[in-house]
């Protein structure tokens, strides 16, 4: 589509066509060709208004529009208004009146709207007293500012003054000094007649500077000095160097040494002038029990060389990076004439547990109870009953594989509960369980007596100097004998009052709710005549209860509070980790703002998972926390490495170790949800091994399997076990490619099994010999081509081919073999029973005599089993 090629009439040229139009005065009109693309143009018209004005008489306001639009009805209005001048700009249509309604009011809002115009009314009131109150405070604020910065000011300008005053005094005694010494130098003849000169004037005593006549320069040039100094030289004197001056010098001659620099130099020369030495400063250093020559020669304010040249007086050489002990630091600040002062790196630790409290701030805590007993005794069921919860549904098997802590309040008391394991591969939940208690609880199963646990139990009881409670439990079952339990506790040194004894005993059900009363008001009497206490306002101390790696969470440790408040933002050390406290979680699962004494909370934000069983403080900051965790993990390197070193000892000795015993190992990878779990699981494993084979645990930690998890697998040759915890899909990936095997268990039995029977696959068979019979040799043949063949009976029992034979003559066995053949007449026959003649003859031996006794045997290998 062109402009160019259409042959209507549209087409626009120079000359417009004629049209039927006004025509406008005062307008002209021109054309302007516009381009556009693909070489397309147009001719545009173009109209230019003029104005026309008179000489005197004033311009009438430019037109708007050429058109102009049609009046609009005017809207009614109630009342007159006076004509106003039009502005130039179109004003806002006005809306439509509201018609006169009789002058009433009518409510129409509904009563919500008017409560929301009301709520809004008091917000805004609210919000205009706060905005006063927050204008109020940044008066004041800028108030006390500017007096900060008055007082800084007149500071500044005070210690200008003194400054100044200071430097003029330099100055002065400076200048006397010069011309002292230039007094006391050899005078010229010039120098002569000028103080000849000087010392006849006048000297007055009320004579003006004005009156004076003006000293006379002195002849000689580096003894001149000017009337007035320079700015450059000013800022000399003055000993400052700013980045004004620093930058303008051009060649750096205007750079001035410091006042400290002039000082030291003034020392330096008067110290030179009387031959005076440098006084000695004798200091206090602080000796670790490992230090570098550097930092020994920093802290007593020695040269590192001079420190260096005494080892070599001594006979050594070393160098300022070498690390001495603490026995030779000392030496050597002895011998530089400090004192020393000798710390360990575990006065790091000092101040950091069992900080003594005052009586006065002492105040009653909820008592700390341990459930205990043999696996199966109804422990979780009976704390179930207590919380009205549903924790067993939780644990794989039915059977408690967890430390847990709960709290529960009676009659406006606090007891708070901890959940130990019965199985027997939790001793150390247990050991733990006692000794972060107040009491503990012996659950028995009236229908099951004292088991080997519950005798477990009453030892980590006694070894902790807990009071004991005894629950009988179950006694709702028809086959339930509370007194049979009471007498076998007698014999293990646990006397209940029934018996005449201290210990309390309470007969309970868990299922159907009998006795929970009764032992909960045992468990309050118990905590009243301990009278525990504990001060809550100081920092918070206690003891991790469990510990585990949460994927969403992080690492959470379950801890129990023993003293102090824990509140959220402070910062504790547990074990080898530390962390700032996140969140507090109660065993409810809410967020709480502190842990008082005795509560068991959650703390998320460690930094790793700490140890079942460590002890947490609270510090004051960040740098002491990695100080601590950084000792202890040191420590902790510096044990592993030691006992493997001694287990392990040089590549020979191993090898030796390894040819004279014939030990086998089991390589493991055990990955656990909780620290509790993996140190049972370990726990029980190394009581697998035996003289010939054990497990060896390559690594074992709390969370998922991951990739390192199979690399390190791959590297070693171990296998992995999952406790509670999956593998992610990368490390199963990672793993169906190496070829490695994950096992998962959420049940410790099934895991001990299974690895005792792969640890049962590397003992080798036993070798087990069954007797068949005997034979005597009758008389001895020489056959040939075949050699001796011994005519016998069977005197006992039987003789079968294959089987094995030893040769005994004088009651000595002189051979042990094989047969080669075994015949009755001329036919090879199987065996030959108790009574029957037959011929024999031996493997690769002939030594036989009419006489001896042939010993018959089976050989067979018996797999082993741990």
């Amino acid at each position: 589509m062109s402009d160019t090629n259409s042959g209507d009439d549209k087409t626009l040229n120079v000359t417009p066509k004629k049209t039927l139009t006004l025509k406008r005065p005062g307008i002209e009109q021109s054309t302007v060709r516009q381009n556009f693309s693909h070489g397309r143009t147009k001719s545009v018209v173009v109209e230019t208004k003029r104005k026309f004005v008179k000489p005197g008489e004033q311009a009438a306001p430019a037109a708007q529009s050429v058109f102009t639009p049609k009046p609009a009805a005017p809207a009614p209005q109630p009342q007159p208004q006076p004509q106003q001048a039009a502005p130039v700009v179109q004003e806002p249509r006005r809306p439509p009146p509201q018609p006169d309604r009789g002058g009433m009011v009518l409510n129409e809002l509904s009563r919500g709207e008017m409560e929301a115009r009301r709520r809004a009314l008091e917000g805004s009131q609210a919000r205009e007293v706060e905005d006063r109150q927050r204008a109020t405070e940044e008066a004041k604020r800028r108030a006390d500012e500017e007096e900060r910065r008055k007082r800084e000011r007149e500071d500044s300008a005070r210690r200008q003054a003194e400054e100044e005053a200071r430097i003029k005094a330099e100055a002065e005694a400076r200048r006397r000094a010069e011309e002292e010494a230039r007094r006391r130098a050899p005078q010229t003849a010039e120098q002569v007649a000028a103080e000849e000169e000087e010392e006849a004037k006048p000297r007055s005593r009320g004579a003006t500077p004005s009156t004076a006549l003006p000293p006379r320069r002195l002849a000689t040039p580096e003894l001149a000095r000017p009337a007035k100094p320079t700015k450059a030289e000013e800022d000399r004197r003055r000993g400052k160097l700013t980045l004004n001056t620093a930058l303008s010098s051009e060649d750096g001659a205007d750079r001035a040494r410091s006042l400290s620099a002039m000082r030291r130099r003034q020392e330096k020369f008067k110290r030179a002038m009387h031959n005076e030495p440098r006084e000695k400063v004798v200091r206090e250093v602080t000796v670790p029990e490992t230090i570098t020559i550097q930092e020994l020669a920093q802290r007593m304010s020695e040269r590192a060389v001079d420190v260096v040249k005494y080892f070599m007086k001594q006979g050594q050489i070393l160098k300022p990076g070498d690390v001495i002990d603490a026995d030779t630091a000392e030496l050597v600040a002895s011998e530089f004439g400090h004192t020393v002062k000798r710390v360990a790196e575990s006065d790091i630790e000092e101040g950091l547990f069992n900080i003594a409290d005052h009586a006065e701030d002492l105040v009653t805590r909820p008592p700390v109870v341990t459930i205990m007993g043999h696996v199966d005794h109804g422990k979780t069921s009976l704390l179930d009953a207590i919380r009205h919860a549903n924790v067993v549904s939780g644990e794989a098997g039915g059977i408690t594989q967890h430390i847990g802590a709960y709290q529960v309040e009676r009659n406006g008391q606090k007891i708070t509960f901890i959940d130990t394991p019965g199985h027997a591969a939790f001793t150390a939940m247990r050991a733990r369980g006692a000794q972060a208690t107040d009491i503990a609880i012996l659950v028995v199963a009236a229908d099951d007596s004292v088991m080997p646990q519950t005798i477990e139990s009453i030892s980590h009881a006694k070894a902790a100097g807990v009071p004991i409670i005894v629950a009988i439990n179950k006694v709702d079952k028809p086959s339930a004998d509370p007194q049979k339990v009471r007498t076998q506790l007698l014999q293990h040194e646990v006397f209940v009052e029934s018996m005449g004894g201290e210990v309390l005993d309470v007969e309970v059900s868990a299922k159907t709710g009998a006795g929970l009363d009764k032992l909960l008001e045992a468990i309050l009497l118990q905590a009243e005549i301990l009278d525990l206490k504990s001060n809550p306002d100081r920092t918070a101390e206690g003891v991790v209860i469990e510990a585990r790696l949460d994927k969403g969470r992080g690492p959470v440790a379950t801890v129990l509070v023993q003293t102090g408040t824990l509140m959220p933002g402070e910062i504790l050390v547990a074990g080898n980790e530390w962390g700032r406290v996140r969140a507090l979680v109660n065993d409810r699962g809410e967020h709480v703002k502190e842990a008082p004494p005795a509560m068991p909370v959650e703390i998320l934000g460690l930094q790793g998972t700490p140890q079942a069983g460590d002890r947490f403080a609270v510090v004051n900051n960040e740098a002491r926390a990695r100080e601590i965790t950084e000792y202890r993990q040191r420590l902790a390197r510096d044990k592993a490495v030691a006992k493997h070193a001694t287990q392990r000892g040089s590549l020979e000795q191993m090898m030796s170790q390894l040819q004279a015993s014939g030990l086998k190992e089991f390589p493991l990878i055990i990955k656990g949800d909780v620290q509790g779990s993996i140190e049972a699981i370990v726990a029980a494993l190394d009581k697998l091994g035996t003289d010939e084979v054990r497990a060896r645990i390559v690594h074992a930690g709390a969370g998922a399997i991951t990739e390192s998890d199979i690399t390190l697998a791959e590297t070693s040759g171990a296998a992995i076990i999952g406790f509670n915890v999956r593998a992610n899909p990368q490390a199963r990936a990672a793993a169906e490619a190496a070829g490695i095997e994950i096992r998962y268990y959420n049940i410790i039995y099934n895991l001990v099994d299974d690895v005792k029977d792969a640890m049962s696959g590397l003992l080798s068979p036993e070798r087990r010999e069954t007797f068949l019979g005997n034979a005597e040799i009758l008389e001895v043949f020489h056959i040939t081509k075949v050699g001796k063949v011994a005519g016998c009976r069977v005197t006992e029992g039987r003789v079968e081919r294959g089987a094995g034979v030893r040769l005994i003559r004088d009651n000595v066995v002189i051979h042990e073999g094989t047969l080669k053949t075994l015949k009755r007449f001329k036919d090879e026959v199987p065996e030959v029973p108790v009574g029957q003649e037959c011929g024999m003859a031996f493997q690769n031996y002939e030594n036989i005599l009419a006489g001896d006794i042939i010993e018959c045997f089976r050989v067979e290998m018996v797999t082993r089993k741990l």
